[in-house]
């Protein structure tokens, strides 16, 4: 990403903020490999919640604050259902400018990401800390670096 921003955490895809090597980064998910060395040195865990931006973490209340007690991880199920998300984002901002929103596609990110993507994300990862299994991590390494989907608490992520 350029250096250049407007101080927000949510971006999305097209953002001009993103170089187009960033993208291709991204995309393919070769950005996280650095990541590998935080899993060697023990900060990570190969699975478990993505750390969050800046601000986040201090949202959460109440019993959703057990998340924060499980090591961050490269990947994880919320990882896997929102692989693509800022592609994800982009596509919802286009289909709410489109129906007449009149706010900027980084308010209408925000929200949706505010509203929706986070939410989603903390009810996954609560799962996942009271559903610990070892062998659906294992799933998930591999749905991981295969770019494939799995079943997980009912749902496909």
């Amino acid at each position: 990403m350029t250096m250049k921003h407007s101080g927000s955490t949510v971006s999305v895809a097209g953002d001009s903020r993103i170089t187009p090597l960033g993208a291709m980064l991204r995309h393919y998910k070769i950005d996280e490999l650095p990541g590998l060395w935080d899993v060697l040195i023990g900060n990570m865990s190969f699975v478990g919640p993505r750390p969050d931006v800046p601000g986040y973490a201090d949202k959460l209340q109440g019993d959703d604050r057990i998340v924060l007690k499980l090591r961050p991880g490269i990947t994880g199920p919320a990882t896997l259902k929102y692989r693509l998300e800022d592609e994800m984002i982009s596509e919802y901002v286009t289909k709410k400018q489109e129906e007449g929103d009149s706010r900027s596609a980084q308010e209408i990110a925000e929200k949706y990401n505010d509203k929706v993507i986070f939410p989603d994300k903390v009810r996954i990862n609560k799962y996942y800390y009271e559903h610990y299994s070892f062998i659906k991590d294992i799933q998930m390494i591999f749905c991981t670096v295969l770019g494939k989907k799995m079943k997980y608490n009912n749902e496909i992520i």
